[in-house]
């Protein structure tokens, strides 16, 4: 039996008057931002509405396309845009999640036919992760396509790398059309440990690293980080318009998981749950905007995970979770490890607080053990900064935007 704990000491009269003042201000504060970025965002110009810039690229040429339910112009599917243009498309090649984003999390695609045009579709998230090059036989260029969260585990960048890295070997250019990063305009997070390299961990960056995919890949080939580097040949479409401090909210949901613009910016903190054995609502209306386990010590708030698209079997199916409600709460403009260390002082069986996925996601086994040495957030956060600084100085030699 767990013990009783008193999560919120202070009292609720003051609780509630710092949170309608933190209200006020956030949403003065977004009012003022979204007037000053009002006629910048009505101007933006992504990549792949920059049609005049490649569409000469494909024009003669058999193309893939390495595109997910995001791969949208206004509200048409850029596969029907170039079809409509006459480009040749011979295959698609889809990621984590399907081509049209509704296969859960870690579940394996399959190949098919696309049921509206008949192209055959590859899936890049089955037995192999990384197109081979029977695949890409009758293919003289891939475009890449898709809407990122600009977190280092989010799977579209392991799929990118994996294609700009089978077009080089295979002597095939490779377009990428630059979408926003709605966590782009920050940078925070222990950088990968190569020891922890895996496919929800690529490249010795941040844990949010503040890059659009067009950048992002413009690194990758500078920095060497695929095979035969130099052989890739490389254009990114940029935007147009585009600043890091944007806000911008993608029109269609990146996963299933990510119903909102408030889930996408508290993924890159609440996704290090996912190593813990605490829920972060998948199985709900508000996934990532949650975090619960199955016992009242663990807060008031409380949720059912049931199964629904994108979580067919979610973790603790049909229990009543108790936690806290974050959907009220302005996301942070950094990674809020407080939130795990609290969960975890609160959570009794410490030694089974974490699992293994807990390294994988963060890249490294250290803020594990500095969380279990009773390290403070703000003491664990000095120990980024030499990486980080460094990591700034990288990340200036690919910017493409403000």
């Amino acid at each position: 039996m767990l013990p009783k704990i008193h999560i919120f000491p202070l009292s609720f009269k003051y609780l509630l008057v710092v949170s309608v003042c933190l209200t006020f201000c956030q949403g003065h504060s977004q009012r003022l931002d979204k007037g000053r970025n009002r006629s910048i965002e009505h101007s933006l110009q992504l990549g792949a509405e920059r049609m005049n810039v490649y569409l000469p690229l494909l024009e003669g040429k058999r193309v893939g396309l390495v595109v997910n339910h995001t791969s949208r112009i206004g509200k048409t599917h850029l596969v029907d845009t170039l079809i409509s243009r006459g480009v040749r498309i011979e295959k698609i090649f889809a990621p984590e999640h399907g081509f049209r984003g509704t296969a859960d999390a870690g579940e394996h695609v399959q190949n098919e036919r696309d049921k509206q045009t008949l192209i055959p579709i590859v899936s890049l998230y089955g037995k192999s992760k990384k197109p081979q090059a029977t695949q890409l036989k009758d293919i003289d260029v891939l475009v890449f396509d898709m809407q990122d969260v600009g977190a280092r585990f989010y799977t579209y960048i392991s799929t990118m790398h994996y294609v700009m890295e089978a077009c080089a070997e295979n002597g095939k250019s490779i377009i990428v059309l630059d979408r926003p990063n709605p966590n782009g305009d920050y940078i925070d997070g222990p950088i990968l440990d190569p020891g922890f390299r895996s496919f929800v961990g690529m490249h010795p960056i941040p844990v949010v690293h503040g890059l659009t995919v067009g950048e992002l890949a413009k690194m990758i080939v500078g920095e060497k980080w695929i095979n035969r580097a130099d052989s890739c040949k490389l254009t990114v479409v940029e935007m147009e318009n585009y600043k890091h401090s944007m806000r911008y909210e993608p029109p269609v949901r990146p996963s299933p998981n990510l119903p909102n613009y408030h889930a996408i910016r508290w993924y890159p903190t609440l996704c290090l749950f996912e190593g813990t054995v605490m829920s972060v609502g998948r199985g709900t209306d508000f996934p990532f905007q949650v975090v619960g386990y199955p016992h009242p010590a663990m807060g008031e708030f409380t949720f059912t995970p049931q199964p629904n698209e994108g979580a067919k079997h979610p973790l603790y199916e049909g229990k009543i979770c108790y936690g806290v409600d974050l959907r009220q709460q302005p996301p942070p403009a950094g990674l809020a490890i407080e939130y795990v260390i609290d969960f975890y002082k609160r959570f009794p069986e410490k030694e089974r607080f974490f699992n293994e996925y807990f390294d994988t996601l963060c890249g490294t086994d250290q803020l594990r053990k500095q969380i279990q040495a009773g390290m403070s957030a703000e003491a664990i956060r000095e120990t980024w900064q030499k990486d980080l600084e460094k990591y700034k100085r990288l990340r200036a030699k690919y910017m493409l935007y403000e």
